[in-house]
């Protein structure tokens, strides 16, 4: 889709960056721009600016950044067009009839021929649970108890044993083996050609928070491996950024949502009457999928099996809704091992009361810390109270450490006055840092040489942006062709139109680039820290050295260019030696 760029402008204009990724990602104020946690990689310290008077948005830990649109792009893993379309209805543009270019229209109807094909899987799985193929699916799920009205509301089917039942069923459709394989329904090897990737398993339709089939679970029959399988990542598929059961949890509006393991969990819960749960899907629970929780409440309680996978689950999932600033409680199941064990057991009425009694995070810590203590023994009593005042010492809040210590102090019997004291005592000789494991997509930038040489090249545009009335002075000395990389040249050029306009906006750059890894790094470039100067004399000795290294850069570049065969190298090359002698002497005042 082709939109005019006053269109793209207008909805910029109206949906301020700030707004709209602060409804996703926690935002605070610092200095000028706002920081969170990066809602594109778990991290414990906030690295991700969002600037409101460049309108974009920049993460110094993973380097991810762009405009609005980026933003709705990524974090919703949308088209431009989808991008836009969703802006626009955020900010009450009416978008008009517009014309459709080849790219575009390809991968839009790539989406859609994925979402499509899920569709009429998941039509084929739930008739197939239905029918006299299916019939040891449906007597699992009977087993399990649940309901027909239950089976039809979640789409569950079963797929058959013979593991060319989909593929045949969707070649007979129209659809191609490539496309099948894409939708992450089928395999292809030499021996088999293409089958199908789920066979003999109940099936689970994987919906999104707008009611389409991203992806597939599968619980196999009998006692074949693995026991769940996932349909893996695709163009609409990701499962870190979604979780089962949300399309109908987003709109329970019981004040909070709870989070459990699987998905017969979530089901069991919905047939309960509690149709706010929802589970993540095969793997660990991420920064992503807690961000996503995040839209639609600020209270998540822990349903996690009672066993010790379950409490290290738990404990996990606590550090992670701490990261993203979500309230967490978490469930009791014990004597059970899962919600649908306890459902079956207990009933509905002591589940819901085990909700209300759920347990605050921070005692849930400390309860499962003392299980590493033998209390009779006084040095180790003596060692399970140190540990907890280093946990109240986490506590930033004098008031919030305040509450946590007196209720500390009377849920384990220890004198108020001991435990502040103790916790003073610790804080005073300092918390080691815990050795944690390195996480396997941190972010470690590698030193480039390259970028050493652009470094004044950045500072002079994230400056420029920053302080745009400094143009005047600048352009006296610096020209678009001054930039030595091909980026940072196209960066300059728009930049200086817009100056020499007066409408300069960081977001109008961002957006000229197409791909969403150009965008990020032309966020980087108006994001460079900058060294704070506090004098006049400091600022324009900065402003000369930057410039000089810009223009020296320039030259050798150049003179490295320049053919020896060119009549005219021997003048380029003493005018330009002169020119930077002359600029080496020459005082930029910023007046």
């Amino acid at each position: 889709m082709q939109f005019n760029h006053d269109l793209v402008e207008e909805i910029r204009s109206k949906c301020d960056i700030v707004d709209i990724i602060g409804k996703y990602v926690h935002l605070e104020k610092k200095g000028n721009s706002y920081m969170g946690l990066c809602p594109f990689h778990n991290e414990k310290s906030p690295s991700f600016s969002v600037s409101k008077t460049k309108q974009i948005y920049h993460c110094f830990g993973c380097g991810k950044g762009g405009d609005v649109f980026t933003f709705i792009q990524e974090y919703n893993n949308m088209t431009f067009p989808e991008a836009l379309e969703d802006l626009a209805k955020e900010c009450g543009v009416e978008l008009p009839e517009v014309t459709d270019n080849p790219g575009a229209v390809e991968q839009r109807n790539k989406r859609q021929l994925l979402l499509n094909i899920n569709k009429e899987a998941a039509k084929y799985y739930y008739k197939q649970l239905r029918s006299e193929r299916g019939k040891a699916g449906l007597e699992y799920f009977r087993d399990r108890k649940l309901s027909d009205a239950t089976m039809q509301r979640f789409g569950l089917g079963y797929s058959g044993i013979s593991g060319k039942e989909i593929v045949t069923y969707l070649k007979a459709k129209g659809y191609k083996d490539s496309d099948i394989i894409e939708a992450g329904l089928a395999s292809f090897d030499e021996k088999f050609g293409t089958h199908d990737k789920f066979w003999n398993r109940v099936m689970f339709p994987i919906m999104d928070a707008s009611q389409h089939v991203i992806g597939f679970g599968g619980r196999v029959m009998g006692d074949g491996k693995p026991k769940y399988l996932n349909s893996p990542e695709t163009p609409v598929f990701d499962k870190s950024r979604n979780l089962y059961g949300l399309n109908y949890a987003k709109n329970a509006n019981k004040g909070h949502l709870i989070l459990c393991e699987g998905y017969m969990d979530v089901i069991a819960m919905h047939q309960a009457g509690f149709t706010e749960a929802v589970a993540s899907l095969g793997t660990a629970f991420t920064s992503g999928q807690a961000q996503i929780l995040k839209r639609y409440t600020n209270e998540i309680i822990l349903s996690y099996d009672s066993d010790g996978a379950g409490v290290k689950a738990a404990l996990r999932g606590i550090e992670i809704l701490k990261e993203v600033g979500l309230r967490g409680k978490v469930l009791n199941l014990e004597p059970y091992k899962d919600p649908d064990e306890f459902i079956k057991n207990e009933g509905s009425e002591v589940f819901a009361q085990r909700i209300k009694e759920a347990e605050n995070t921070f005692f849930f810590e400390i309860r499962m810390l003392q299980r590493q203590f033998d209390m009779s023994d006084p040095a180790s009593k003596t060692q399970f109270q140190r540990e907890i005042a280093k946990m109240l010492c986490q506590f930033e809040e004098n008031l919030e450490r305040e509450n946590y210590t007196q209720a500390v102090a009377a849920r384990f019997n220890i004198p108020v006055k001991d435990l502040k004291a103790l916790v003073v005592s610790v804080a005073a000789t300092g918390i080691p840092r815990k050795n944690l494991e390195k996480p396997k997509n941190s972010y470690v930038k590698k030193t480039d040489p390259a970028d050493t040489i652009l470094k004044s090249q950045r500072v002079l545009l994230t400056w420029l942006a920053d302080e745009p009335t400094l143009y005047t002075v600048v352009k006296k000395y610096i020209k678009v062709s001054d930039f030595t990389d091909d980026l940072y040249r196209k960066v300059a050029e728009k930049m200086f139109e817009g100056l020499d306009e007066g409408s300069f906006l960081p977001a109008t750059v961002v957006s000229l680039f197409s791909e969403t890894k150009d965008q990020a790094k032309v966020a980087e470039i108006f994001n460079t820290n900058l060294i704070r100067i506090e004098t006049k004399d400091e600022k324009e000795k900065a402003m000369h050295d930057i410039i000089m290294n810009i223009r020296t850069t320039s030259y050798e570049k150049q003179m490295k260019e320049l053919q020896l065969d060119n009549a005219d190298a021997i003048t380029l090359t003493i005018e330009g030696k002169k020119e930077l002698e002359k600029l080496a002497h020459t005082r930029i005042s910023l007046d």
